[in-house]
């Protein structure tokens, strides 16, 4: 027998034995994946047909750790919504709309808010759910009305630089202007089935779409001007 045979059978019994490795437990992926799924479950079920069981079954974990983050079903709600609007509120401060032109500022705001609808039918979803019970959880949140303050700060500054320019009416109101933004878009998606049968258009197809967030844009900025 060689040398190297005789190591590499000589008894191992004398090394020492590495650490036994223990479970790490993670919080903040817990949460998110409660979250992601719970975004599912009431998105597909809405609040009343929507399970507890169900979302911790979608998200790997137990009740226990469920309602351990959570508390109970109107909590988990509620975070749900609120991540919903901060979600859309963090990808419209990425638009740094304060550095541009008011013209192409609210342009670009309707673009925005078109696309997001379009490639985030959750948030459309949830809000169509919440809306049905008449915002009774949302009233409940401490934090909605600071998550929107700066939206309305955002498009207040372009509607002053635009009516200081001459471009904008000087009477124009921020909030009118969002809501008007978020109709157009909504209403189109949330009966995009019905109005392409009753017109015999395909509203649902990607040109279609396309154009109708150039008249989005277009209807806006026409409703602004002096």
């Amino acid at each position: 027998m060689s040398i190297s045979d005789e190591t590499t059978d000589a008894p191992t019994k004398d090394k020492p034995k590495p650490p036994a490795t223990k479970a790490v437990r993670d919080p903040e992926r817990t949460s998110a994946a409660i979250l992601a799924a719970a975004v599912k479950e009431f998105m597909e079920k809405g609040y009343s047909g929507a399970r507890i069981n169900e979302i911790a079954k979608r998200a790997g974990a137990n009740k226990r750790m469920l309602y351990h983050y959570f508390g109970d079903k109107e909590a988990l709600y509620l975070a749900v919504l609120e991540g919903a609007y901060v979600a859309i509120r963090s990808a419209e401060s990425k638009l740094h709309l304060a550095d541009h032109d008011p013209v192409e500022g609210i342009r670009e705001l309707a673009l925005f808010t078109w696309r997001y609808f379009i490639e985030h039918p959750e948030f459309l979803s949830l809000l169509q759910t919440e809306n049905l019970m008449k915002a009774r959880h949302l009233k409940r949140s401490a934090r909605i009305f600071d998550l929107h303050s700066p939206l309305v700060a955002v498009i207040s500054d372009l509607l002053e630089r635009g009516a200081a320019k001459g471009v904008f009416r000087a009477d124009a109101d921020p909030v009118k202007v969002y809501v008007s933004i978020a109709s157009l878009g909504a209403f189109y998606l949330s009966n995009r089935y019905t109005l392409s049968t009753i017109f015999r258009r395909e509203l649902t197809e990607t040109r279609a779409l396309a154009e109708w967030g150039d008249h989005i844009a277009h209807m806006i900025l026409a409703s602004l001007r002096p």
